[in-house]
């Protein structure tokens, strides 16, 4: 996180003091750096030189125009998973042959939606699902460019609620039956094979899956080649983890995983699809809060914050850990105790942290919440009538609001009283 720094004391995102946005907008919020996601995508881009391939970024880890727009700046596609993406992807200006379109459940609307306004392909789950886009696009008398996901039965070894890749998991087909379901596939109208997906699940801090998996996939395409199909686009999904620890530098770099990636597939002669999503804006957010007041309990202190899970649903979800600093810089001399971090809502699941060591924190002062650029404003809720909290970017020495935060009037306005009440 190199656009984080103190100066004088003071956190800047860039050159912009993050007490600077907080007097102006309030708190708590999310702020992106964009030389950051810059960087991060440009990293990727770098190592899958002298390939034939397009990176798509997940959009499901952050959706903000401002971010897809600065992705697609630089040239990047966009991973879609349902069709308010795919819209959100368009209105960014993401030209359709640039845009794939992901998702276990696709009904015929999104499908209908996509077909129309063009589309890169389809990665297909299911064989329900080959027939529902079959029976669309010859509706609409085209032909679909489809990748079928392929179940690889490969342990990702990551948090249970986001591996993707084993047999029980309810994601693509399982491997044993991929050459009887693209023969399938083959057989019905306006569909038009040119690929294998595959996606093992997120945030992996190990190649060793990819290895297995990958090593899957090529002798797949082999296989299916050999049985007739034209086989000339792999997307191999994303998932490559950061680091939610300061201290904790044991990570794959993009030239780790570009490298895995040119090794094992060298020769096949496929373009090649990346869908990195946590890697490319995770470690380019923050999310700032204030604290409401310090609070003594029964053998342990909390820190009462204005964020709470509806606005950082992982710590809740995943039991995940974020970093957690002060604006304000303190003394290396200062002592510090250990609080519990909790916010306002009425849930015990509210918990940022449990016995975090910090400084002595005051009602008012800043705390920042570091790799929060992905899975953060995407997954927040209005649980409790709180409104969703502002995002902002930061270019250089300027920022701006890129999601206001509404009003609470806002909130209730959308309610509707039928008549007889």
């Amino acid at each position: 996180m190199d656009n984080f720094n103190y100066k004088v004391d003071q956190l800047h995102v860039e050159d912009v003091a993050v007490s600077d946005i907080a007097s102006s907008v309030g708190t708590p919020f999310y702020v992106y750096s964009q030389s950051s996601i810059e960087k991060n995508y440009k990293d990727f881009e770098n190592a899958m030189s002298g390939t034939k391939h397009l990176i798509c970024y997940a959009m499901k880890a952050n959706s903000n125009q401002a971010v897809l727009k600065i992705l697609g700046n630089l040239g990047a596609g966009m991973d879609v998973v349902s069709g308010g993406e795919y819209l959100r992807a368009k209105a960014a200006g993401i030209p359709s042959d640039r845009i794939v379109f992901s998702g276990v459940g696709k009904t015929r609307d999104e499908i209908s939606l996509a077909i129309k306004g063009g589309i890169r392909q389809f990665n297909v789950e299911s064989e329900p699902e080959l027939i529902e886009i079959s029976k669309v696009a010859s509706e609409l008398g085209v032909e679909v460019p489809v990748t079928i996901r392929i179940n690889p039965d490969v342990d990702a070894k990551t948090h249970s609620k986001i591996s993707t890749g084993k047999s029980e998991n309810k994601f693509g087909i399982p491997i044993v039956s991929a050459r009887k379901t693209y023969a399938f596939a083959a057989s019905l109208q306006g569909i038009r094979i040119i690929g294998i997906d595959v996606h093992i699940g997120s945030q992996l801090t190990d190649l060793t899956p990819y290895k297995d998996a990958f090593t899957k996939i090529r002798r797949l395409t082999e296989e299916l080649r050999v049985d007739g199909h034209n086989i000339f686009r792999l997307d191999l999904g994303g998932g490559l983890g950061i680091s939610y620890e300061s201290s904790n530098n044991n990570i794959p770099s993009p030239d780790d995983y570009g490298s895995l990636i040119k090794k094992i597939f060298n020769g096949l002669d496929c373009e090649l699809e990346l869908e990195p999503g946590r890697w490319i804006v995770g470690n380019a957010g923050l999310m700032i809060s204030s604290v409401i007041y310090p609070k003594e309990g029964e053998g342990r202190n909390f820190l009462i914050i204005d964020a709470a899970m509806n606005d950082l649903l992982r710590p809740a979800l995943y039991d995940a850990y974020h970093d957690i600093m002060p604006v304000n810089k303190m003394s290396n001399s200062i002592e510090l105790e250990r609080y519990d971090i909790v916010g306002p809502v009425c849930e015990t699941g509210d918990t940022f942290a449990i016995q975090r060591a910090m400084p002595n924190m005051a009602a008012g002062e800043l705390l920042a919440f570091r790799s929060a650029g992905a899975y953060g404003a995407v997954m927040a809720s209005e649980y409790n009538s709180r409104p969703l909290i502002p995002e902002v970017l930061v270019s250089g020495d300027k920022f701006e609001v890129i999601r206001a935060r509404p009003s609470i009037q806002d909130i209730i306005s959308r309610d509707n009283l039928p008549d007889w009440l």
